[in-house]
């Protein structure tokens, strides 16, 4: 893949159920703190060395944003520091959490 890929929620939720992506989160802390996609990883400037020395550059990575804007930056971006398989997700998790569970707190 040399560019990013668009996938819907259910698509994505097929991916999270089957454990075949790994979920990054683009949104500022408080957002996220206050919902997000069960198991998403709280991506940021400070956390990305994290994410890289502990996701594989050949799992799927699907980039979390408020409404599937801001993740396809983001989902470039990946796609340039190596990872094969990058999609943003349309609609963003305002579009998630109208269908799905999602969770609260801080990332660990």
């Amino acid at each position: 893949m040399t560019e990013f890929a668009h996938i819907d929620v259910n698509k994505t939720e097929q991916m999270m159920q089957n454990s075949q992506a790994a979920i990054v989160d683009i949104r500022d802390e408080q957002s996220f703190a206050a919902g997000h996609m069960p198991g998403a990883y709280h991506l940021t400037n400070g956390s990305l060395h994290d994410f890289t020395q502990r996701t594989d550059f050949d799992k799927p990575v699907i980039v979390v944003c408020y409404h599937g804007i801001s993740s396809q930056q983001a989902a470039q971006f990946l796609i340039h520091q190596g990872y094969e398989e990058v999609y943003s997700m349309d609609g963003g998790f305002e579009a998630w959490k109208q269908s799905f569970p999602f969770e609260t707190g801080a990332a660990d």
